[in-house]
């Protein structure tokens, strides 16, 4: 983007500004989101299915709601389609690809595949018909017999959709490189051959009727991916996440039955529980003891009786920690199961997360969410792999970097500022030069630029106003603070900024001119610009 557009659009912000008395604030969203962050739906009302979108803070791409099924015979069999749903989906920019299941029963799977023909064509006519996005394969329970069946059927599929509807197939995780049993039933070179992606169900560790342990270790997990990468390019996978537990009595008679995390919170809150985080397994676990007087909560139509509970689940710093792992092995995205069962919570974070953003510093910090939404447009990065520092003041280098990532400035043939502080490897020369060279930071009497030194809230003032300087004394009334006086070197950038709604006094009538900007502010005041360019 030139200088002269970024220059003509701020313009018009400004304009619409003070026409509307507006403030602009971001959507709500995390925006720009590159990891495919999908989601599986299948518990609970479907009028609630809304609902449930809506709590991910517009940072899901894909859901795959539980549409499909097959009859006795492998055939198709519809659920339920929702075309108001699925237009809202749409609406949002989120793609339905609903999944087909045998719901693990392994008789029904080998005659939907031996019914191949006819499935598939009963598939595209409803994916095309219902304006479907594609589908996701989920037939489990299958054996190493039925391996060339699977990817068969997968690849005449393929065959027969188009090649913009997507096919997507769930795959047993496999961390031991086993060639038989219900792992041994994907292929899974094959079948990446013919899908979009494949969704490792990494959650499926521990099992219903097996022995106590984590849903998902991050050892298993990662195991998982590693053997999967031998097969299967990173850009073809995604890394299940479970948004679900498993309980277990200590009088045996419940094994590995399956809670939602939702469920989980609502136990410990009201029952005796102690919560402990397993920091080899990177899983948490609550033990939970009912008392004989207490009331007993159901679960999916199971009571659970006076006695004590040993629930393995998940929580925000186990799931963060997976995601890490799409990062480290630059997987396509994630694949959650499922929508609904998840504490609302995990959604200020997991789209960040999932796209590399782990600051220790950020979370419930009052910018959050401006802060992440600069991170993703890749305006502003963290100070360190763990740290944003959203309190620390900004520094002039740091304020170069950001606004010339925000024109889109380029370096210009002829460009030859040179600072006596600023050497040939300093990290941000080239941007201190763009941005000296279109006199938006200008350096000092003495050649220097004084890359670390703190920006002020008036100089940030002064900054921004020289890149949206056009047309604003016939626009702008004078304004008034009390540490600010008409014959302050800044005031008249002051003036423009604060009316254009771009930076804000205090509530005591102040401006604090002289007040250090903070990271986290010039994320805030960032963001109130950048959605209004992009819609331009």
């Amino acid at each position: 983007m030139s200088n002269r557009k970024f220059v003509k659009k701020i313009a018009v912000l400004s304009s619409a500004l003070l026409l509307t008395g507006m403030a602009l604030f971001p959507n709500g969203t995390y925006a720009q989101m590159k990891k495919l962050n999908m989601s599986y739906i299948y518990f609970g009302n479907t009028n609630l299915y809304s609902s449930y979108v809506e709590k991910t803070q517009n940072s899901l791409n894909v859901i795959s709601p539980n549409y499909f099924n097959l009859d006795e015979n492998g055939n198709l069999q519809i659920v339920s389609i929702n075309e108001s749903f699925i237009n809202e989906m749409h609406n949002k920019n989120i793609k339905v690809i609903p999944f087909l299941s045998n719901h693990w029963d392994r008789n029904l799977g080998r005659t939907a595949f031996e019914n191949k023909e006819a499935l598939v064509n009963d598939l595209y006519k409803t994916i095309m018909e219902s304006n479907l996005d594609g589908i996701n394969i989920d037939i489990e329970n299958l054996t190493e017999s039925d391996r060339d069946d699977y990817t068969d059927f997968v690849k005449l599929l393929r065959k027969k959709l188009p090649n913009n509807k997507i096919i997507s197939v769930a795959v047993a995780p496999n961390p031991y490189n086993t060639d038989k049993g219900w792992q041994g039933s994907y292929d899974y070179e094959e079948l990446s051959k013919y899908s979009d992606h494949l969704v490792i169900m990494t959650y499926d560790e521990s099992y219903p009727g097996g022995p106590e342990g984590p849903v998902a270790s991050i050892d298993f997990v990662e195991k998982s991916i590693k053997n999967a990468l031998k097969e299967v390019p990173s850009e073809k996978i995604l890394l299940g996440i479970p948004f679900f537990g498993r309980v277990w009595s200590e009088d045996g008679k419940i094994k590995g039955q399956g809670i939602s995390i939702k469920q989980v919170n609502e136990l410990i809150e009201d029952y005796d529980s102690k919560v402990i985080y397993d920091d080899k397994e990177e899983s948490p676990k609550v033990i939970i003891d009912i008392k004989p007087y207490d009331k007993e909560p159901t679960l999916y139509g199971t009571k659970l009786e006076a006695g004590t509970y040993t629930i393995w689940y998940e929580n925000n710093q186990s799931i963060k920690n997976k995601l890490r792992l799409v990062q480290k092995y630059n997987l396509k995205g994630s694949a959650s199961w499922s929508l609904g069962q998840e504490d609302d919570k995990i959604w200020n974070h997991y789209g960040s997360w999932l796209n590399g953003y782990y600051f220790n510093d950020v979370e419930n910090h009052w910018a959050e969410e401006s802060i992440f939404n600069m991170l993703n447009k890749n305006i502003m990065k963290g100070t360190s792999d763990s740290s944003f520092s959203p309190d620390k003041a900004l520094t002039r280098a740091q304020g170069a970097v950001i606004l010339v990532r925000a024109l889109g400035l380029e370096k210009p043939n002829n460009m030859g500022a040179n600072f006596k502080d600023i050497s040939s490897d300093y990290w941000a020369k080239e941007e201190i030069d763009i941005a000296s060279y279109h006199g938006i930071i200008e350096g000092y009497g003495d050649g220097s630029f004084m890359p670390e030194k703190p920006v002020t809230r008036e100089e940030m003032a002064v900054m921004l106003d020289r890149v949206v300087s056009e047309n604003y004394e016939n626009i702008f009334n004078e304004i008034t603070f009390d540490d600010i006086d008409n014959k302050r070197w800044s005031y008249k950038s002051v003036s423009q900024m604060v009316k254009a709604g771009i930076i804000k006094g205090f509530e005591d009538n102040t401006f604090r001119p002289m007040e250090n900007i903070t990271r986290g502010q010039v994320a805030a005041l960032m963001d109130r610009i950048i959605p209004y360019l992009e819609n331009k």
